[in-house]
């Protein structure tokens, strides 16, 4: 098997009261972990692609056979994003950034509460399934964007550091049609310590 489903950094009720351990269970268990399951099968045929790591599938996208393009997207996309959500959740998360990442935040959207308002606004309106982002773009600047699906800001050569998936799967468990709740509940979670490691790896 080409990709396998991560472990959790922590166990599933480690983020509890902000996100339930039968949601995490499910999300990680389930639906993670069809991503990985259909990718390997998309991919079964093409051992070349196998040898790729799901990141450099993504960025490559553009490459890809026809024949396996919706699977990258959909199934790479959905193992890529997933897997990075687990790293940037900590049961000790919450806070502010430090560090280089709150200089390059406070210069592009003013101050750290700016940025966080307006990824809150932008993960609360995605229409539908999706998530929001905070990327590193090639010229080493920082964006905050939206994407729909599981489509993965990799495809367009932006990495992403810091990312909420506002799929209903992720949390509607707990907070129902509520998604601003969630969105609000979440930023308790959020490991600054690894996104500010994720942006000193890419600026560096």
């Amino acid at each position: 098997m080409a990709y396998q489903l991560p472990n959790l950094p922590y166990d599933f009720g480690a983020l509890e009261p902000h996100l339930d351990a039968k949601t995490m269970e499910i999300h990680h268990g389930k639906h993670h972990a069809t991503y990985v399951a259909k990718l390997n099968a998309a991919l079964e045929k093409f051992p070349a692609l196998q040898q790729k790591s799901v990141e450099q599938l993504l960025r490559e996208f553009e490459t890809a056979p026809t024949e396996v393009k919706t699977a990258v997207r959909n199934h790479g996309g959905g193992h890529a994003n997933h897997s990075l959500f687990w790293q940037i959740m900590s049961q000790n998360g919450g806070g502010t950034p430090t560090g280089q990442l709150a200089g390059a935040l406070q210069t592009t959207f003013g101050d750290v509460s700016a940025f966080q308002a307006k990824f809150t606004e932008a993960a609360t309106n995605v229409f539908g399934s999706g998530w929001a982002w905070l990327v590193v773009t090639p010229n080493k600047t920082l964006e905050l964007c939206i994407r729909p699906n599981q489509d993965s800001p990799l495809m367009e050569q932006k990495t992403p550091i810091l990312g909420l998936d506002v799929w209903e799967h992720a949390y509607y468990l707990k907070y129902q049609n509520r998604r601003p709740d969630y969105v609000t509940a979440w930023w308790n979670t959020v490991n600054w310590t690894k996104v500010g490691e994720l942006y000193d790896a890419c600026v560096k």
